[in-house]
């Protein structure tokens, strides 16, 4: 079922200066934004009047150009069609308009903000509220700017882990649960409302970490960089050494790095944590430290044995 956004809604939740408002509510299915110039000339070929609808400085000064007839009529045959949202911005207002809303049973909006900056603000709510979203067994962690999901078998350790890494000066974002959004092309997640800023620790109960840490200790959404599963060391199973192997996961359609980290005795997974958060942040600046040692190795074994030039530290 395709996500809509209430314009009753987002007029309190944004505190938009409403000046006309409709007993009955309306909906919005799309963060596009039109500002009607076009139609506003007389063009309504191609009239995405499902749209919020913007007034900024051009189309206001050219209505205001017109006759007090010409700008009525212009407005009604406008105001006519089933819009979810009128806004005038740049501080303008006008009685005429706020008549034709009223006549025409349309909610109508005034703000003092720059054109681009609203239909920014208004654009980034609707695509917040509309996002597809998840919800994943793991739990998040801001770790040097970079958003780490642990997950992984309940009673494996990710929560004590996330809380050696909040004594080390990093961030939760959510424990047990975590929300996850697809907003364009990137993963945003957060904690449900209910356990925010809490976490389950066996053996001791629930803790608020905001009370125990302070508030530099929490984080309410993150964006996802990378995925760290975490499992008992299993002595049968092998794991990368080298870190030439790239595993990925698809979550809502995107694909996110993914590392396997064994836990065992004796193994300071925040630190591992810690050390895989600014791996990965290398490798996005273009360095990855497995390809270069690699390459130094095929380097050595070409200029020490020329048949060796095909040779590859990694199996097909």
């Amino acid at each position: 079922m395709k996500s809509v956004v209430s314009v009753q809604n987002m007029i309190r939740e944004m505190q938009l200066n409403c000046v006309h408002t409709l007993r009955e509510d309306k909906k919005i299915e799309t963060s596009d934004i039109n500002r009607p110039g076009m139609q506003l000339m007389g063009y309504y070929e191609h009239f995405p009047h499902e749209r919020i609808q913007v007034i900024g400085n051009a189309e206001y000064s050219y209505l205001m150009s017109l006759s007090i007839e010409e700008m009525r009529e212009k407005m009604n045959k406008f105001l006519r069609y089933d819009l979810p949202l009128l806004c005038i911005t740049r501080g303008h207002q006008n009685d005429e308009i706020l008549e034709l809303a009223k006549s025409n049973h349309q909610f109508l909006v005034y703000s003092d903000l720059p054109t681009t900056k609203f239909i920014s603000k208004i654009s980034d709510y609707i695509n917040d509220k509309t996002a597809p979203i998840v919800v994943s067994h793991g739990v998040l962690v801001d770790v040097d700017g970079l958003g780490i999901l642990l997950k992984g078998d309940s009673g494996v350790g990710k929560s004590e882990a996330a809380l050696e890494l909040i004594k080390r000066g990093h961030r939760l974002v959510s424990d047990d649960a975590v929300e996850i959004k697809r907003i364009d092309d990137r993963l945003v997640g957060q904690s449900p409302a209910l356990t925010r800023h809490m976490m389950e620790i066996r053996g001791i109960g629930l803790l608020d970490i905001k009370s125990l840490y302070g508030i530099g200790a929490v984080k309410p959404t993150k964006t996802i960089d990378i995925v760290a599963h975490l499992e008992n060391w299993d002595e049968r199973k092998y794991y990368d050494r080298l870190g030439l192997d790239e595993e990925y996961i698809e979550i809502l359609g995107i694909k996110l790095p993914k590392i396997t980290v064994p836990v065992k005795p004796g193994r300071n997974i925040a630190v591992i944590l810690e050390i895989a958060a600014r791996n990965q942040r290398q490798k996005v600046m273009g360095y990855n430290a497995a390809i270069e040692f690699n390459q130094k190795l095929l380097k050595e074994l070409s200029s020490s044995n020329p048949d060796a030039r095909n040779l590859s530290m990694v199996e097909d």
